[in-house]
This record gives structure tokens, C-alpha cells and sequence, in this order.
């Protein structure tokens, strides 16, 4: 048991050894060496350089993790090293570790670069044996606590360092809490808990065919070992996976001194958080569980009671506890997350990192922190991501249906742990809600508490829901982390998840049942609720002006931030859309501009039978009417989007996809037709368009006749689309509106194709131009799409205006991937084998796609230096992609309309330089 009262320890005398330097004392480091000595390292030594009560203890840096997953060694000057240190801890300690009479007692933590709540392994109480537990009992003057020290070693111990099924311990526990008539853990006495220890040992030795260790510093060795090991578990890598963590860093140790929350009332543990992390407002937010150890808070076994009861429970750590928040807030300028834990009335910091937070928080906290002075405006911008703010436009529960009692029913409210509306199957367990997810089944993961093995289920779920827990308890933590919508503590719920079900007031909810639940609110429904759009939402469309007096503070800060990143961005964002619906809404959502509008959408619906006429023609005059009557049709769609788009750029892509796109399919047409002639009754153009469809036919389409083959294989084509685009520009023109048309071809591969098409293309400009006295400004240039569009950038340049990025063609072309196929059929393994850290079709492959478009970039503008330069895949609404194509040194992007604040915060964050707070 620690007694140490001053947190500064001397560092071992011994001289450095000779190389590389794995181990550092808490005194040694700072928070700006958290790829060396992990998040957790670095915190602890930056809060005992800031003179706050920390355990003494040590950290072994990432680098010895790394030789010992490299090798399957630990490094040669490792054992050494944290023997000098160890040696020192005992010293100022002074006591042994594992000391009969008195031991040293030590936890031994992982602690990455990253927070990876949960995912790797801890062990605390290294030390106690069979004769230091004694030991314990006397210098504590408390039996219960000794063995139940003990008792929690021996399963922690087992289950992470030796690999023994966690639920036979907890099995044994429960069973002996029923045969002493209890419920919770503390009931258990020195008496019960002596007889558990020796029935975890025989549970350690028959399943892990060895004797629970005796010698204290073979407890450490492993314990650390297994941390090491923890790094590359299964649920660490899908983790890391989801959160786009490095698989390369590593995980640092941490061997401190212990400290100890369960040595009675006057004893506790809990988590702070120095604002609330699911809405952003400040005040005292955590949890408090007095007689604990700290797994007891995370895991959420136990119901906590909320911070600010400590004031009552004991106020002397509570205001010092205050105190301690607020220093720690100002001194990192951000949200902090506190670990902490009360010895007998003395309180100990045992962690402290930038916490995790929702996205509203964290827009919230941004905005806060400039007004108090703590960071600038460009610092606040860092703060926030665009993948946050498309969380904010997800819709929200409207319950209005459910106060009438017309709708859904309430069953029960729990902690709102992470914002949103999730509306899903109920599911108890994480192997079901991964099988019917897959399924395309929407679920809610339903648990009384979830732990680090229920990640894939949790990942899979729309939503969490626990009957156990608060806000800092494991499913929280990690709901937050990856912007899931969570509601815990849910204690009217009675969740069963052997039987699969979960009761509350007499109605039973089983599996698969539709339940809803709101992580704002923290209520849980039977049955769908609807939804109404977000705040945020309605902002960005305009019904909702953040200066109003009744504007939502989340609005008003969202306001200020994207008011920022729209004045430092260099980046213009345009739109893809193919309508004027569309492309006003685009507008509202402050597009300057449409990048893509796909011609193709235009011919659907009633104007298909004119698309199969100029398939079918035979003659020059059959394909001439047939474009004739699309003529006026394309003008029309033109105008439209024209006066949408007034004053800014709109980029028209010529037809690109295949011919055979507009026909019937071909087994449905080919039975019509074989029907038909069983009846005798044919229908001769039936059997022209099977003709046509045999034709058309292709094996691989996407590298067939498509696009620019098009306007060259069928002639007046691409002419009459040119045609009623300049013909719908000189018609706003005239009637005193600024279009600005740009003409894109697609699918150029070759200069000469596009000299081809731009020569025809220039032509018919001329000719509508001479006809309507009107001066046109019109631009041609084409899509980059084609590897070797992109290696010969240089010399396709001189033929065109501007070149625009399809990067969606561009990775297939790249990787030899059919999206259509392979996304469906091996891209899931790829993942979990980690050959792709994310699909190459939602983030770009810098590496490969992206070394085509930086080469591309500066190829075309050493031709033209003027060249305007785009891109228009679905890359350019991606956050990290939005990065790249900023340092690459495109013009604009072009995503999907709802994307386009996204895109726009990205750009502003990319021109701002993304170095801020990282909350991972």
C-alpha cells in the first residue's frame, strides 16, 4: 500500500546504459513525448512535473514494445533497465516489491500514443502472493481488503497475462455472492473472499496449466509481456481499424506504485471530466465509486453516483479535486479526462488525457475555449473535423407521437452518453449484431455492460443501450470515441441476455424486436420513432440563422467555426448535381459552383424512348430526328440549372455512361420477345432492340464504348449536347443573367480525342454564337480518369482548359478493381487483414491514385500554367482526402450537395494546417 505523500522520485543513479534509453521516470518526460512514452506516460510525467499528487512509478517507451513485436524479444537492455528503476521505486518507497512484512505493490498499464479505451490490458496489485497478502492485512489493519486485493489480481492476472476465460472467475464470483444471499461484491468478507482466492487459483492452474506465480517480479515480467502482446489482439487492431490509429506504434508501460479506492468508505475512485463530454457545457461531470478499484468505474459493473456527491462524501479531495481540473483544463487548453482515485482521504491522480467528446461538444468546447482566451480562432478550427460535423446533420427523434400516446412507448430513461437517434433490432449479444447487420439488418447492441470484446458488435449496432454504467463506463467511452449513439445506466431496464431479452414494468422486449433509443435525452422507446432534420441542418438550409435570438447555442457555434474556415480555406468547393433542385440546394449549402453534372440523369424516365430511337436509327436522318427532339430537352434542363448556378461555374459533363445503360436488360427483353413470338404476336420493335442490345453488348463495360468513344462513334451526339449548352448560356445571357459554362469530356485517354471533340465542340459554339449575336465564354477541358490521362497530362493540357479528377474511375483503373464487384466481395477481408487501412473508394490512395494526380497537376501546368484544376469523385467530400487535393494544389473540390459543408470546414482546417488537439 502506498504512503508515499510526495509525488517527485529520484531517478536511478546508475549511468544510462550504453544505446537506446527504453524506461523513464515519471520526473523524465512531458506530454509532448507521447510517441515514446505513450498518452499515459507522457501525462503522468507532465501532471508530477506540475507538482500534482502522482503514485511514483516508471514508463517502458514504445520503442521496446516495438523490438519485442518485431523479434519476439524484449530489448537485451530492457530487464536492466527496469531493474535500475525498479530498484529506485523501492528506494524511495521503501519497501520491496511483493515484501512479506510490507509490500510495494505495483499496476502495470498499457498506454499508446492514441487513447484506445479498454482495448489493451491492465493489471494491478502485482506483488501479492500467499505471504505479502499477510503482509498487507497488518500494514492496512484490514483483512477484506488484503484478499480482496488478492482475489482481484488472481483475475485479472489470469484472464489477461495467462488467458483464462474472464467469465469463469466472474462465474465463481456470482456464485459466491448467491450462496452468501448478497448482490454486490463489498458484502463479500475476508472469510468469502479467502475461499475465492483459493478457487481462482485452482481455476488459473486448471486452465492455464500452471500455478498462479508467487515470485512478485515474475508477475511483472509477464504482466508486462501481455501488455506488449495486448498491442496486436484482435479488438485492439479492429480499433485501431475504426479509428484509423497506425498500426506501427506500439504501446508503451506504465509500472506505478499502487494506490488503493477499496480500503473502505473513506476510499474511492472515479473519473472526471472537466466539462460535460456529451454536450460540451461546463460544470462537475464524472463519476464517483467510493470502496473501489477503478476497473469497477470503466467497466460499470457497479452503478456510480455522479461526481458532484463527492462534495458530501468528502469534501477536503473534492475541492482539491476542483482545483486540480481547473489547472489541468488551462494548462492543456482543452477538454481534460481525469483518472483518480482517494486513499483513506488522500487523493491521487493516476491519468489525465485529452478526452474523447461528442461532436456537438466538440464544436461547443471549441467556441468556449476562445472566449475564455485559451486558444485562437485557427486553434479552434483544428479542434473539430468534418466527419464531426456531418454527425451534427444526422436527423433527430421527434417525439411528439409518443407524448400523445399515438406512437412508439417510452420503456425507460438511462444516461444520455452519446448524442443521436438510433433506431434498431434488439440484439444481446456482438456475434448477432455483426451477423444481422451483415444481413443489412439495423440493430441496437442491448448488454448490461459492455467490455472490450463486444467492439465488432458495437462497431455493427446503429446504437448502444445498458441497463449498467454512467458516463465514463466502457460503452460510453467508446460510443463517443466513434460517434455512436449511446444511452447507459438504464436501470428500470432488466436485461437478460442468455434468454435474449430485456423486461421493464411487465413487458418483455425480445430479440428483434424494433426499439429506439436517443443518446441526447438518454430515453429508450419501443418501436421506430421518427425523425425531424437536425438543427444544424436547418441552419445550413437557411430556416435557421445562428445570430437570432432564439438560435440554438450548437448552431451559433457551428456558425463561428465554418464562418472561419470559409475566410482561411484556399480551396473552392462546388457541387455535384445534375438538376436545379439540386443544385440550389447545393448553393444554400454554400457550394460556389457545380463541378460535376452528370448529362446522363437527363435522359431517364419519359425521355428513355428518345435515347432507344437514336440507338436504333439506321440512317443519318433517323439519328438526326432522334436528336432533334433531345435538343430542346437538354436546352431546357440547361437553362434551369444555369439560373440555379448564377455567377458561378457549372461544370456539364458530355454523356459518358455505355449505350447499353438506356435498354431493356437483356434477359428481360429477350423472354418478351420469346413470349411474344410463342403468341405470335411480335412486336417488331422488340425484336430491333434485342438486336441492339446483342450489339451493345459488352464483357467489361466500364472499358468499353463510353464516353468520349461515344462522340466519336456516334455522330452529332456530343454536338447537340454542346449545342443546347451554348444555346441555354446565350439565352440567360440575353435575358441579363452570367452563366458560366464549362464543357467536360469524359473518358479522354489520348490528346487527340479530345483535339477531335473540341474541334467539333468550338464549331458548333461559333455557330450559336453568330446566330444569337450573343459572345459566349465558354471553357472545354476533360475528366482525368484514366492512368494514362494522367501520365500524359502534359500533352492533353494543350488542348484543354481545365482537367477535372474522377477519381472514382481513376482508382478502379488503377487498382484493376470493379467497385460493383469487389467492394461486395473481398474488400471486407482486405480490411480485416489490414492490406487496406480504409476502402481506397472513401479515402484516396495517396500512394497510388494520388502520386497520378500530383504528377497529373504538375505535368498539366508546366503546358498551361493557367490550367484550373478539379476534382469530382466522391473523394472530394472525404476529410482526408479534401487534405490531400488542398496540398496538392487543386482549384476545388465537387462532392454530393449534403457534403459540402464538410468539405468546406476540411479545406479551411487544411489551409490552417491540422496540428491541433488530437482527441483519439
Amino acid at each position: 500500500m502506498s504512503e508515499n505523500k510526495d509525488p517527485q522520485v529520484a531517478t536511478p543513479e546508475s549511468p544510462e546504459l550504453k544505446g537506446e534509453k527504453f524506461v523513464y521516470d515519471f520526473t523524465e518526460g512531458n506530454k509532448d513525448l507521447k510517441d515514446l512514452l505513450g498518452g499515459k506516460g507522457a501525462n503522468l510525467a507532465e501532471m508530477t512535473n506540475l507538482g500534482l499528487p502522482v503514485p511514483p512509478g516508471f514508463t517502458i517507451t514504445t520503442e521496446a514494445c516495438k523490438v519485442y513485436l518485431e523479434s519476439g524479444e524484449e530489448p537485451t537492455a530492457l530487464r536492466a533497465e527496469v531493474s535500475a528503476h525498479l530498484d529506485a521505486l523501492e528506494a524511495r518507497m521503501g519497501k520491496k516489491l511483493g515484501q512479506a512484512d510490507d509490500p510495494l505493490l505495483v499496476s502495470v498499464r498499457s498506454g499508446a500514443k492514441f487513447s484506445m479505451p479498454g482495448m489493451m490490458d491492465t493489471v494491478l496489485n502485482i506483488g501479492l502472493s500467499d505471504e505479502s497478502v499477510v503482509g498487507l492485512t497488518a500494514q492496512a489493519g484490514d483483512e477484506r481488503f488484503a484478499w480482496d486485493s488478492y482475489r482481484r489480481l488472481i483475475q485479472m492476472f489470469g484472464k489477461t497475462v495467462l488467458g483464462v476465460d474472464g467469465d469463469l472467475f466472474e462465474e465463481a464470483l456470482e456464485a459466491a455472492k448467491e450462496a452468501k444471499g448478497v448482490t454486490v461484491d463489498v458484502d463479500l468478507d475476508a472469510s468469502d473472499l479467502k475461499k475465492l482466492v483459493k478457487q481462482f487459483k485452482k481455476i488459473v492452474a486448471r486452465d492455464a496449466g500452471r500455478d498462479f506465480p508467487q515470485d512478485p517480479r515474475e508477475q511483472m515480467d509477464l504482466a508486462i509481456k501481455a501488455v506488449f502482446d495486448s498491442w496486436n489482439t484482435d479488438r485492439a487492431k479492429l480499433y485501431r481499424r475504426q479509428e484509423r490509429i497506425p498500426g506501427d506504434l506500439g504501446t508503451a508501460v506504465n509500472v506505478c506504485s499502487m494506490v488503493f479506492g477499496n480500503l473502505g468508505p473513506d476510499s474511492g475512485t472515479g473519473v472526471a471530466f472537466t466539462r460535460d463530454p456529451a454536450s460540451g457545457h461546463q460544470g462537475v461531470y464524472g463519476d464517483y465509486l467510493q470502496n473501489a478499484q477503478g476497473e469497477d468505474v470503466v467497466a460499470g459493473i457497479r452503478n456510480t453516483v455522479p461526481l458532484a456527491e463527492l462534495e458530501s462524501i468528502d469534501k477536503k479531495s473534492y475541492d482539491q479535486l476542483m482545483q486540480i481540473m481547473e489547472t489541468l483544463e488551462t494548462h492543456y487548453k482543452d477538454l481534460c479526462d481525469i483518472e483518480f482515485t482517494i486513499e483513506r482521504g488522500q487523493l491521487w491522480m493516476l491519468q489525465t488525457r485529452v478526452g474523447k467528446r461528442t461532436a456537438g461538444a466538440a464544436f461547443r468546447i471549441a467556441t468556449q475555449l476562445v472566449d475564455q482566451g485559451l486558444i485562437d480562432e485557427a486553434e479552434a478550427l483544428q479542434r473539430v473535423s468534418g466527419a464531426q460535423l456531418a454527425q451534427l446533420m444526422f436527423p433527430r427523434f421527434d417525439d411528439t407521437g409518443v407524448a400523445d400516446g399515438k406512437g412508439p412507448k417510452l420503456l425507460g430513461r438511462g444516461i444520455a452518453a452519446s448524442p443521436g437517434a438510433a433506431v434498431g433490432k434488439a440484439v444481446f449479444d456482438s456475434y448477432t449484431a455483426v451477423k444481422w447487420s451483415r444481413s443489412g439488418e439495423k440493430v441496437i447492441l442491448i448488454r448490461r455492460e459492455t467490455n472490450p470484446d463486444d467492439l465488432d458488435g458495437m462497431i455493427a449496432a446503429e446504437g448502444i443501450l445498458t441497463s449498467r454504467g454512467g458516463k465514463t463506463s466502457h460503452a460510453a467511452v467508446v460510443a463517443r470515441g466513434m460517434g455512436k449513439t449511446c444511452v447507459c445506466g438504464a436501470e428500470d431496464l432488466e436485461v437478460d441476455t442468455k434468454r435474449r431479452r430485456m423486461t421493464v414494468g411487465g413487458r418483455v422486449i425480445e430479440e428483434g424486436d424494433v426499439v429506439s433509443i436517443d443518446g441526447s435525452t438518454g430515453k429508450v422507446y419501443l418501436g421506430e420513432v421518427p425523425v425531424v432534420p437536425s438543427p444544424v441542418v436547418e441552419y445550413f438550409e437557411g430556416r435557421m440563422h445562428a445570430g437570432a435570438d432564439d438560435a440554438d447555442e450548437l448552431v451559433a457555434a457551428v456558425h463561428r467555426i465554418m464562418a472561419y474556415a470559409d475566410r482561411v480555406r484556399r480551396l473552392r468547393v462546388r457541387a455535384n448535381a445534375d438538376n436545379a433542385e439540386d443544385a440550389l440546394r447545393a448553393r444554400r449549402f454554400g457550394a460556389q459552383g457545380i463541378g460535376l453534372c452528370r448529362t446522363e440523369h437527363m435522359f431517364l424516365g419519359e425521355r428513355r424512348e428518345m435515347v432507344e430511337k437514336l440507338i436504333l436509327a439506321d440512317t443519318d436522318a433517323e439519328r438526326e430526328t432522334a436528336l432533334e427532339e433531345l435538343l430542346p430537352l437538354q436546352k431546357a434542363d440547361f437553362i434551369e440549372l444555369f439560373e440555379a448556378m448564377d455567377g458561378l461555374p457549372v461544370t456539364v459533363r458530355l454523356l459518358d455512361p455505355p449505350l447499353h445503360e438506356f435498354l431493356p436488360d437483356i434477359t428481360e427483353l429477350s423472354v418478351r420477345v420469346a413470349l411474344a413470338e410463342s403468341r405470335k404476336d411480335a412486336n417488331e420493335n422488340d425484336l430491333r432492340l434485342l438486336q441492339a442490345v446483342h450489339k451493345l453488348h459488352e464483357q467489361n463495360p466500364m472499358l468499353g464504348l463510353r464516353g468520349v468513344r461515344l462522340g466519336l462513334v456516334i455522330p452529332g451526339l456530343f454536338a447537340m449536347q454542346v449545342r443546347a449548352i451554348a444555346e441555354a448560356a446565350a439565352e440567360r445571357k440575353n435575358a441579363k443573367g452570367d452563366p458560366r459554362a464549362e464543357i467536360m469530356i469524359p473518358l479522354v485517354g489520348t490528346v487527340q480525342e479530345l483535339e477531335i471533340v473540341r474541334e467539333e465542340a468550338d464549331q458548333v459554339i461559333a455557330e450559336v454564337e453568330a446566330a444569337t449575336g450573343t459572345r459566349l465564354k465558354l471553357t472545354i477541358g476533360t475528366m482525368i480518369e484514366l492512368p494514362r490521362a494522367a501520365l500524359t497530362a502534359g500533352q492533353i493540357a494543350e488542348a484543354a482548359q481545365f482537367f477535372s479528377f474522377g477519381t472514382n474511375d481513376l482508382t478502379q483503373t488503377v487498382w484493376g478493381f470493379s467497385r460493383d464487384d469487389v467492394e461486395a466481395s473481398f474488400f471486407t477481408a482486405y480490411l480485416e487483414k489490414g492490406i487496406f487501412g480504409v476502402s481506397p473508394f472513401e479515402t484516396i490512395d495517396k500512394d497510388g491514385v494520388g502520386s497520378l494526380v500530383r504528377s497529373a497537376v504538375e505535368a498539366g501546368r508546366a503546358t498551361r500554367p493557367d490550367l484550373k484544376l478539379g476534382v469530382c469523385g466522391e473523394h472530394g467530400g472525404d476529410p482526408e482526402s479534401v487534405h490531400f487535393f488542398h496540398e496538392v494544389g487543386l482549384d476545388y473540390v465537387s462532392c454530393s450537395p449534403f457534403r459540402i459543408p464538410v468539405a468546406r470546414l476540411e479545406a479551411g482546417r487544411a489551409a490552417a494546417g491540422s496540428t491541433g488537439s488530437d482527441s483519439r
